[in-house]
């Protein structure tokens, strides 16, 4: 049994490598280099002396050679498990509509198992930390990252997974909360502008200016009694809510005119998963500081906020500023989604590290002389 389903993963392996002519070419190159004896298999003597045919697959995952293989299957594995993740499944730009009813909670495990999962996140991260140093030699691009999603989502968890790896000195987390007095003597976007990330960094918005249109909309007392503005401009609040739309869009514009990217998370969560986290929360006392009693209330706006989300989504999903609605019934699967976009944004800049002159480095191997004259001058 152990034998067929093992098998049975390489002849999937080898399909799909076959549909890629680089990944076929890894494949065979990445199998070629591990030397084969294969003695169940009389028609394949000395094996491993002579190039590998296609057909000396079937004879290479054995039990007696599994411990040796296994870990190459499961690096190929990562590879092809992240290349087949098409983010762009997820992604509005503009160019479609988004239907919150349309729209998958959860999809088919992009990992096989635990191990498989922290060894994509572990590669994730690392390519990230790299994409984020040299942003920051870079210096002319920043990036600003939004997360929305329903409360138990998992935001905090999602930041935490995917850039626990990278330079904390090139990353900012900025959590909003319910506005200040002082923040609200100002205009709704202000406290936001104050938080935007500087040219090399990356900036993490956990919940961001979009709640102006999504809680505020659906409680919309809090602009009409809270946020202070003159009544003749919430009479409509119809015409409210399409100049904060076209507000919202202007300002990122704005940002990708000045270098900041802008990337935007919709985690989306179904009502019953979220319904067992927030038990596990009143269950488990480690957790019982998680919950708020007004989580409970607000998901009695489900089909509001759901609404809200959808009309937010669509009246500001750009080409520059998209959107990425992301599975979130499965915590594992939403971070490995999260981190393939991260990626292919920072790969979309066009980046490179300042290049030298010939004189400027003929001007630093001087220094080198100097450096060892002092170091023996410390003696």
């Amino acid at each position: 049994m152990l034998l067929n389903k093992i098998n049975a993963k390489v002849f999937l392996l080898l399909r799909i490598c076959k549909k890629n002519a680089c990944c076929w070419s890894l494949f065979r190159f990445k199998i070629q280099k591990i030397p084969i004896y294969n003695h169940f298999n009389p028609k394949n003597k000395n094996i491993s002396n002579r190039k590998l045919s296609s057909g000396d697959y079937l004879g290479i995952f054995y039990p007696d050679f599994f411990k040796l293989y296994v870990g190459q299957l499961l690096k190929i594995n990562h590879l092809f498990m992240s290349q087949s993740l098409q983010t762009d499944d997820f992604r509005f730009d503009g160019t479609r509509t988004f239907h919150h009813k349309k729209a998958d909670t959860k999809i088919e495990d992009l990992y096989d198992n635990k191990a498989d999962y922290a060894a994509q996140l572990a590669d994730f991260r690392t390519t990230i930390d790299e994409l984020q140093s040299l942003m920051y030699a870079h210096n002319r691009y920043g990036l600003l990252v939004i997360f929305q999603a329903m409360d138990a989502a998992g935001k905090d968890s999602t930041i935490k997974h995917v850039l626990s790896g990278v330079n904390p000195v090139g990353v900012k987390i900025q959590s909003f909360k319910r506005p200040s007095d002082n923040e609200l003597d100002h205009d709704f976007l202000w406290r936001h502008l104050l938080s935007l990330p500087e040219r090399g960094n990356i900036t993490i918005f956990n919940r961001s200016h979009y709640e102006e249109v999504l809680v505020v909309k659906v409680h919309p007392e809090i602009l009409t009694k809270s946020q202070r503005l003159p009544k003749e401009l919430t009479n409509d609040l119809d015409k409210v809510w399409k100049q904060r739309y076209q507000d919202i869009a202007n300002f990122e514009k704005y940002l990708y005119h000045n270098g900041i990217r802008v990337i935007k998370f919709f985690l989306n969560i179904s009502q019953q998963e979220q319904g067992k986290q927030l038990i596990e929360r009143i269950e488990d006392p480690t957790k019982n500081w998680k919950f708020e009693e007004d989580d409970i209330k607000e998901r009695a706006y489900w089909k509001d906020y759901m609404n809200a989300y959808e009309e937010a989504i669509n009246a500001t999903a750009t080409e520059k500023a998209p959107w990425y609605v992301v599975p979130a019934d499965d915590k594992k699967n939403m971070r490995l989604i999260v981190g393939k976009i991260l990626i292919e944004e920072l790969k979309n800049m066009n980046m490179s590290f300042p290049e030298s002159t010939p004189e400027r480095h003929a001007a630093l191997q001087k220094l080198i002389a100097t450096i060892h004259e002092q170091d023996g001058g410390a003696e």
